[in-house]
C-alpha cells in the first residue's frame, strides 16, 4: 500500500529509480513518472490501464525548462504561459526529439505545463527531468482531488503519494495550441475562456470528443463513475426514475429537493458559484458513486465561465464507453 506523506526527497528517490508517485497539483492529482524514461512512461499506461493512443501531459517547473523540451513557443502561446504559469494551462507545442514517442502517442506536439502547487514545484525543481503525469486514477474513472482518492484506487500499485491536501481548482487544465496561425482550445478546463481571450484576443474552441485524440483528455467517454450517469433536466429525470422504482442520487448546481434523501443529493455550490462547483465536482461524483443506488443523475451548468468545462466533464461521464 502506498505511503502518504510530504517527503519530497523520498518522492524524488522513487522517481529517480524509474518508479511512479502521485503528485498534487491545483487541478487534480497526477500519476507521475520520468517523462524521458520510456519504461517509466510505459508503467504509467500500464498502471492506469490507459490506451497508448491517448497522449500524456508533461510537467516542469519554469519557462526556461519548457524550452528544453519544445522546438518553439509561438508568441501568443508564450504570452499565455508567461501570464498564467504556474497555473491550470497546458500548451500543445512542437516537441524536441528528447521527448519519447510514447509520451505523445507518436504525435509531433507535446502537451506541457507548469503546475501551481508548492510541493510539486519544489519536487520538479529538484529533478533533472520533466514528469509525465496524467490523472492518478484508473483510466476513464473520476479524476482524484484528494490523496485518499488516489490511495483507494492506485494504492496497491505505487509506493508513494505526495500529500498536498485537496486540489483547489478541481478540473483538469485547459489545453491550448495553434493551427494555421490561429489559437485553438482543445480542452476546456480550470482556466476560464475569458481569461485567455483577455490576454490574446478571440480563440477557436475545438474541444470535442474523439476516438483519435490530438491532445490528452479528449476521448468521448471519460471522467466517469462506475454507476450509470445520466445528464438532463433533474425534475423530469426524478419523475421518470421515481415512477420506474429505480434508486438514484443526484448532482445539481445549487438546487435541493425536499423529497430526496439528503445523503442522495449534492449541490455543488449553494450560491451558484461555478468555481466552487468545479472544485467540488469530481469529489461529489465519487461520493455518490459509493452509495447503494442504481443511477446518478445530473444537470448541466450555466454555459459561462467554468460552467462550459464542467459541462464537458459531465457529458463525457454520461457518454457510453
Amino acid at each position: 500500500m502506498a505511503v502518504i506523506g510530504q517527503d519530497i526527497a523520498k518522492a524524488k528517490r522513487f522517481l529517480d529509480e524509474g518508479k511512479l508517485v502521485a503528485i498534487p497539483t491545483e487541478t487534480v492529482y497526477g500519476l507521475a513518472g520520468n517523462a524521458l524514461n520510456p519504461l517509466a512512461v510505459a508503467s504509467i499506461f500500464e498502471t492506469k490501464n490507459r490506451p497508448s493512443f491517448d497522449p500524456l501531459i508533461i510537467h516542469t517547473s519554469s519557462m526556461d525548462r519548457v524550452k528544453d523540451f519544445v522546438e518553439e513557443i509561438p508568441d501568443p502561446l508564450y504570452k499565455l504561459g508567461k501570464s498564467i504559469w504556474p497555473g491550470p494551462l497546458t500548451l500543445l507545442l512542437p516537441r524536441k526529439a528528447i521527448i519519447p514517442d510514447l509520451v505523445t502517442s507518436g504525435l509531433d506536439r507535446v502537451a506541457i505545463r507548469i503546475p501551481n502547487h508548492p510541493l510539486t514545484l519544489e519536487l520538479l525543481e529538484s529533478l533533472d527531468f520533466p514528469l509525465a503525469a496524467p490523472s492518478a486514477n484508473p483510466f476513464g474513472y473520476i479524476s482524484p482531488t484528494q490523496p485518499r482518492h488516489v490511495e483507494a484506487q492506485l494504492g496497491d500499485s505505487i509506493p508513494y503519494i505526495l500529500d498536498g491536501g485537496n486540489c483547489q481548482v478541481g478540473l483538469e487544465s485547459t489545453i491550448v495550441g495553434m493551427e494555421e496561425g490561429q489559437v485553438v482550445i482543445y480542452r476546456l478546463g480550470g482556466l476560464e475562456l475569458n481569461e485567455i481571450e483577455d490576454l490574446i484576443g478571440p480563440v477557436q474552441v475545438k474541444s470535442h470528443s474523439t476516438s483519435n485524440p490530438q491532445a490528452p483528455g479528449l476521448l468521448a467517454s471519460h471522467y466517469a463513475p462506475r454507476k450509470p450517469f445520466v445528464l438532463g433536466d433533474l425534475d423530469l429525470l426524478i419523475e421518470k426514475y421515481s415512477l420506474e422504482g429505480t434508486s438514484f442520487a443526484l448532482i445539481s448546481l445549487e438546487k435541493s429537493f425536499s423529497d430526496i434523501p439528503e445523503a442522495h443529493q449534492i449541490a455543488l455550490s449553494k450560491n451558484g458559484d461555478l468555481k466552487e462547483a468545479a472544485k467540488n465536482l469530481f469529489a461529489s461524483m465519487r461520493q455518490l458513486d459509493e452509495l447503494d443506488v442504481e443511477v446518478i443523475l445530473a444537470e448541466k451548468m450555466p454555459a459561462k465561465g467554468l460552467g462550459q468545462a464542467i459541462n464537458d466533464r459531465l457529458k463525457r461521464a454520461a457518454a457510453e464507453a
